[in-house]
C-alpha cells in the first residue's frame, strides 16, 4: 500500500478509536445527569477532598488514595468549603459518611457541579482501560480484532454505569490490565524505559484499591513462565540465559517494583506515618480503632502489627488493608431471594450471567470456536503457532484465573461491579470474531454486526439507567432485584426520577414515603417525603411515624432487606415479638410527640429502653410491610430501583397492624390475583 494511504489509514484508526472512546465516555457522564449521589461516592470524594486539602488520611484510607484523589483534584482546585473541623464529631470519629452529608448539603454549596467533575475524573480511567483493549486486541487479531472488542467494551452496560462513578472499580479495572500487560512487556523487551513503565504502573496500581495485592501472585505466576521457557531474559540491557540466573533477574526485577510501589505509597500519605495531621483537631481513632480492625485479620494480623511497629509502611495505609481484610470476612449479602453473611460459591458466576449481556454471553463461545478453529489451521502450517499464541495471552489467562479463583472463594458478595477487571479480558478475546469476519466475509460480517449491533442496542434501550441493567437471564432491569440487590441494581441513584414523578403524581399533603439505600438527600430535592427505614450512614435517628394510606417509594436494595436486621422468611419469632411491640406503639407515640407523657415514661423506663424498643418495632414493621410488598405489584418503577406503591387503608392495616391471620389473608390474596 503506497506511503499517503498507509498514512490515511492510520489517521481513520486513530480516529475512529477516539470518537469511539469519546462516545463512551459521554454515554458515561451524560447518563450520570439525572442521577443522585450513590451510597460510595460521597465518601469517596469526601475523603479524597480531605487528602489535598488537610494532607490528613482518617477518612476512607480503605478504598483506594488515588482514585479518591483524582475525582476530588477538581473540587479541590475550585477551594470548594469544607465544613469545620473543630468540635466535629465526625471528623473526630473519621466518620467519612457523617462528614460527607455537611460537605455536600450543609456548606451551603451545591455539591451536584462537584459529584459531576469528580465522575468524569474517573470515566478517564474507564477510556483508558477502552484504549488497552484494543491495543492488545488489535496485536492479537488484527485492526477489525481492535475494533470489536472496542465496541463490545465501549457499549458494555456495567462499564458505562460504573465506569463514570466516583469509586475505585474503573481505576482499579484499568490498573490490573496495566500492571499485567507492562510486567510480561518488560519481560520481553528489555529496555529500562519498559521496566520503569511496568513499575510505575504497578506502584500506581497499589494505591489504586488493595485487591491490588492480587497482582502479585500473577506477576509471580507470570515471572514463573517468563523463566522456565527456553528463550534468554533480557532486563535493563542484561541477557540472562541459566535458569538460575533468570531467577534472580526477575527477583532484582520485582524487589525494584516493590522499592519503587513502597515509596509511591508513602508519597500518596505524604510520607508520613501517622495517619492524623498533628495541626489539625484530633481524632479518637480511624472509623473503627485500629487494633479491633488488626484483631479480626486472623493469620495476617501479627504481620500487619509488626509493619506497624516498625513503620514499614503509613498508618492509614496499613489500617485500610486491615479493615478490608476484616469487612471481607463477614458482610451481609443477597442472591435469589437468599442471604447470607459469608457468600456463596455461585455467586459471581450467577452476577455474570444476569449481568452480561446476550451479546456478550453468545460472542465468547463463539470466540472460543472460532480460535480453535484458528489453531487447526495454525497447526496444518506450524506446529509452534498455537502454542505461541497461548503464550501471548498468557497475561490475560492469569489475570481471568487468578482474579476468578479469588471472587469464587470471597465472601465480600455485595455487588457484580467486582467481577470487573475480569472483562477486560473477555472483550479482548471477542477479538477473534474481527479476525474471522475479515478473513471469511459474507456470512462471518453478518454474524459480527447482528452482535455488535445487539450490544450497542442493549447500550440504547438502558440509557440512563446502567446501573439497574440486568439480561433476560436475569429478569431485566425490572425484576433484577430479585436476584442482586446493593451495587448490582439499586445503589442509591434514583432520586432525581423520583422528584420528576412526584411532581406530577403525588397531590399536595398526600401521605408520601421514602425508604432509601444511598447517599443522596431527600431535602436537596425537596422531596416532601416522610422517611421509613433509611440506608445512608448518616445518623440520622428516625423519628415516630405512622403509616398511613397513601404513596410509598422503596428502593429495591431497602425492599429486599438485605442490610436489614430482620431478614429472610418471616417467623412465629418474629411475629410474636412485633405483636408485642405493637402492644407499646400508644407509649411509643407518647415518648415522640408529648413532652408531659414522655417524662412520665421515662420514669418507667429509661431513654435507652424506649429508644431501642421504637427503633426495633419499626425494624420489624417495615419488614413486614415490605414481605407484603414483594408479592404486590408496584404502580410505577422508577430508574428500575424505586417501586411505586399506592396502599389504602386495608392494606396498611393488614400489613403492619392486623393479626398474622389478616396479614396471611392479604398475601394470598394477593398472590392469587396476580396469576393468569
Amino acid at each position: 500500500m503506497p506511503e499517503p494511504a498507509l498514512r490515511l489509514r492510520r489517521q481513520l484508526i486513530v480516529f475512529s478509536v477516539a470518537a469511539i472512546l469519546a462516545l463512551h465516555f459521554v454515554l458515561a457522564v451524560a447518563s450520570k445527569r439525572q442521577e443522585s449521589t450513590t451510597a460510595d461516592e460521597i465518601a469517596h470524594l469526601t475523603a479524597g477532598f480531605a487528602y489535598w486539602q488537610f494532607d490528613d488520611y482518617r477518612l476512607q484510607p480503605e478504598n483506594g488514595n488515588l482514585p479518591q484523589r483524582w475525582a476530588a483534584l477538581p473540587t479541590w482546585l475550585s477551594g470548594a468549603t469544607f465544613p469545620k473541623l473543630a468540635d466535629n464529631n465526625y471528623w473526630r470519629t473519621s466518620d467519612a459518611w457523617g462528614i460527607g452529608h455537611q460537605f455536600f448539603y450543609e456548606t451551603g454549596e451545591d455539591h451536584f457541579p462537584r459529584l459531576m467533575a469528580g465522575r468524569a475524573m474517573i470515566a478517564l480511567f474507564s477510556v483508558g482501560t477502552g484504549l488497552i483493549i484494543f491495543i492488545w486486541s488489535r496485536r492479537f487479531f488484527g485492526t477489525a480484532g481492535g475494533f470489536v472488542s472496542l465496541l463490545f467494551y465501549a457499549f458494555c452496560p456495567n462499564f458505562l454505569a460504573h465506569g463514570a462513578l466516583v469509586t475505585s472499580d474503573a481505576c482499579i479495572t484499568f490498573f490490573m490490565l496495566a500492571s499485567v500487560g507492562a510486567w510480561w512487556r518488560q519481560l520481553h523487551d528489555g529496555r529500562r524505559r519498559a521496566w520503569w513503565m511496568s513499575a510505575a504502573i504497578f506502584s500506581l496500581a497499589c494505591i489504586a484499591k488493595y485487591s491490588a495485592v492480587l497482582l502479585i501472585p500473577m506477576l509471580v505466576l507470570l515471572g514463573t513462565a517468563r523463566m522456565l521457557g527456553s528463550a534468554p531474559l533480557t532486563i535493563w540491557g542484561r541477557t540472562f540465559v541459566t535458569r538460575r540466573k533468570k531467577i534472580g533477574a526477575l527477583v532484582v526485577s520485582a524487589l525494584g517494583h516493590g522499592v519503587l510501589a513502597i515509596a509511591t505509597i508513602w508519597a500518596a500519605f505524604g510520607f508520613r506515618y501517622s495517619g492524623f495531621n498533628p495541626v489539625l483537631p484530633g481524632a479518637a481513632h480511624f472509623l473503627q480503632p485500629f487494633e479491633s480492625a488488626v484483631a479480626s485479620m486472623g493469620a495476617q494480623g501479627p504481620v500487619v502489627t509488626v509493619l506497624a511497629a516498625w513503620h514499614a509502611l503509613p498508618e492509614a495505609f496499613l489500617y485500610g488493608y486491615a479493615f478490608v481484610l476484616e469487612m471481607s470476612q463477614q458482610r451481609a449479602a443477597y442472591l435469589d431471594g437468599d442471604y447470607s453473611l459469608t457468600g456463596w460459591v455461585r455467586f459471581f458466576p450467577l452476577a455474570f450471567l444476569y449481568k452480561s449481556t446476550p451479546a456478550l454471553l453468545v460472542a465468547l463461545p463463539l470466540a472460543g470456536l472460532v480460535a480453535r478453529r484458528r489453531r487447526s489451521d495454525a497447526e496444518s502450517e506450524s506446529s509452534k503457532s498455537p502454542r505461541a499464541a497461548l503464550y501471548s495471552a498468557l497475561p490475560l489467562l492469569v489475570l481471568v484465573g487468578v482474579y476468578g479463583a479469588f471472587s469464587l472463594t470471597s465472601h465480600l458478595n455485595i455487588g457484580h461491579r467486582h467481577l470487573l477487571p475480569i472483562y477486560p479480558a473477555l472483550f479482548i478475546a471477542t477479538g477473534a470474531l474481527g479476525a474471522w469476519a475479515a478473513k471469511r466475509r459474507g456470512f462471518a460480517v453478518a454474524v459480527v454486526a447482528l452482535l455488535l449491533s445487539l450490544q450497542g442496542g442493549t447500550a440504547w434501550r438502558i440509557y440512563p439507567h446502567y446501573l439497574a441493567y440486568f439480561n433476560f437471564i436475569g429478569e431485566g432491569p425490572e425484576f433484577g432485584w430479585r436476584h442482586l440487590s446493593d451495587s448490582s441494581h439499586d445503589w442509591g441513584q434514583d432520586l432525581p426520577g423520583l422528584k420528576t414523578w412526584a411532581t406530577t403524581n403525588v397531590r399536595v399533603g398526600e401521605p408520601f414515603y421514602l425508604a432509601y439505600a444511598g447517599s443522596g438527600e431527600p431535602d436537596y430535592y425537596q422531596l416532601p417525603v416522610r422517611r421509613l427505614l433509611m440506608v445512608n450512614g448518616f445518623h440520622q435517628p428516625q423519628p415516630y411515624l405512622e403509616l398511613e394510606p397513601g404513596t410509598y417509594a422503596i428502593g429495591t436494595t431497602v425492599l429486599s432487606h438485605v442490610y436489614g436486621q430482620v431478614r429472610g422468611p418471616w417467623t412465629l419469632e418474629w411475629e410474636t415479638e412485633y405483636q408485642k411491640l405493637r402492644a407499646l406503639e400508644p407509649l411509643f407515640a407518647g415518648y415522640h410527640r408529648e413532652p408531659n407523657r414522655r417524662a412520665e415514661l421515662l420514669k418507667e423506663a429509661p431513654a435507652e429502653i424506649w429508644e431501642s424498643g421504637w427503633k426495633r418495632y419499626n425494624q420489624l414493621r417495615f419488614a413486614r410491610l415490605c414481605h407484603y410488598l414483594r408479592v404486590r405489584a408496584p404502580e410505577a418503577n422508577i430508574g428500575h430501583s424505586i417501586l411505586i406503591y399506592r396502599l389504602n387503608a386495608d392494606e396498611i392495616k393488614a400489613a403492619t397492624a392486623g393479626s398474622l391471620a389478616d396479614w396471611s389473608a392479604l398475601m394470598e390474596r394477593t398472590i392469587n390475583a396476580r396469576q393468569p
